[in-house]
């Protein structure tokens, strides 16, 4: 276990470089951050004057080392449009993020782990054939679209639930969360059901393929030839050895997400990382807008290593780490 952090630790290190290196080295092709800041009433001599003294001017391996050598301590700049370090401003919008995901998450488990199970054993029912065709059509929708007729249907037609905005929050801990408020649930209903909409299809696809293939297998075969009652069949020994490359997936799709989260934020308001994102891009707000991409790979990074480690949790003949 141990020399299994380690490794994974210097793979984040690498990874986070790489990804630190590509982040700073785009936002020359952003746009002039003066634009925002100064306007068009300040001169080509002081914008100049501006540039020298903002660094901007100096050569990209300079401003590089400058940047990771503040990275290092946490230090990722400060946005040009809040005057606030920029890691301060991502982590204030972390929360309803992080929140939006978790409720499109708890959607993805709730409904695709028993419609998978039930699809697999049952491949010929009305039932599994109509959930296959509905799969093909949900993977196809654009989420800007679901998000689109969710609004059109549930908050015009029938005036069911809110269509913007994060609604009523409470603070626990330092941490502003709209879970706990029904004001705040009704707001996060509409955003969720649309980021899982992305993934759901293909996780009622991936866990029906796996568990159909897992039934097929002889230790399968074989717990049936015992006698076993088929509930502990389907529900331990197959839906166990299913779960694996569904995690291995999972991992990675559930930090997709949190990119994705970027349409879904901005057709309903929710005023989270990706919204802040695009209204980063709009303002050429550079340090923010590398912030964000640091953060989101950091993400990434954290989420498959979890991934990993929940590989020993399901199947202890997973081993982590070699000799």
């Amino acid at each position: 276990m141990i020399a299994f952090f380690v490794k994974r630790f210097f793979q984040a290190v690498v990874v986070m470089f790489v990804i630190s290196l590509i982040s700073f080295s785009i936002q020359d092709n952003l746009g002039d951050p003066l634009r925002e800041l100064v306007g068009q009433a300040v001169s080509e001599e002081e914008r100049q004057a501006l540039r020298d003294e903002m660094g901007l001017n100096d050569p990209f391996l300079v401003q590089y080392v400058r940047f990771a050598k503040k990275a290092v301590q946490g230090d990722l700049g400060d946005s040009y449009f809040f005057k606030k370090p920029a890691f301060e401003v991502i982590m204030n919008k972390l929360p309803a993020t992080l929140e939006l995901v978790f409720g499109a998450t708890v959607i993805i488990i709730l409904f695709s782990v028993p419609v998978g199970v039930y699809s697999a054993i049952n491949p010929q029912s009305w039932f599994s054939k109509t959930v296959m065709g509905l799969s093909i059509i949900g993977i196809s929708i654009p989420v800007f679209l679901t998000a689109i007729g969710l609004i059109y249907l549930f908050a015009i037609e029938l005036n069911w639930l809110p269509s913007y905005g994060r609604g009523e929050t409470s603070t626990v801990m330092g941490w502003e969360t709209g879970l706990l408020t029904v004001d705040g649930l009704q707001h996060l209903i509409l955003p969720s059901c649309t980021l899982a909409s992305i993934m759901l299809p293909l996780f009622i696809r991936l866990i029906r393929s796996e568990m159909m293939e897992v039934l097929q297998s002889e230790y399968v075969k074989f717990a049936w030839a015992k006698g076993i009652s088929p509930r502990r069949i389907y529900f331990v020994h197959a839906l166990k050895n299913t779960m694996l490359p569904v995690i291995t997936v999972g991992g990675v799709q559930i930090g997709t997400m949190v990119a994705y989260t970027i349409l879904t934020e901005t057709v309903f308001q929710w005023p989270g990382m990706g919204f802040l994102f695009l209204e980063a891009v709009n303002r050429v707000d550079t340090p923010l807008i590398v912030a964000y991409l640091i953060v989101v790979g950091a993400i990434f990074v954290v989420t498959n290593t979890l991934v990993d480690l929940i590989y020993g949790l399901v199947n202890p003949t997973v081993k982590l780490a070699g000799k």
